[in-house]
């Protein structure tokens, strides 16, 4: 049987199931968004599911590291709403 994939948080270094968490993308033209489906093309970044790692990727703007570019403060609110929308 085959392992499934592991990927890492960004916010709290812990390795979890890729489906156990949010995938953050950035696409070729440079757009950030919540990948709710683990199937968008372009480069990835994983945050655990749950509050506190969202926000302190917000609060840390850990996505400008993890990207190598400068995010604006828009993604992060769209990305928390976008949470906040999923939770609820």
């Amino acid at each position: 049987m085959k392992k499934p994939p592991v990927r890492m948080c960004i916010a709290c270094r812990s390795a979890y199931e890729k489906k156990q968490m949010l995938r953050i993308v950035k696409d070729k033209e440079g757009n950030i968004s919540l990948d709710f489906t683990w199937k968008k093309a372009g480069r990835g970044a994983y945050i655990c599911d749950n509050v506190a790692c969202v926000e302190k990727c917000i609060k840390h703007k850990l996505l400008n590291k993890a990207f190598e570019q400068e995010i604006s403060v828009e993604v992060y609110d769209a990305i928390k709403k976008q949470y906040s929308d999923k939770q609820d």
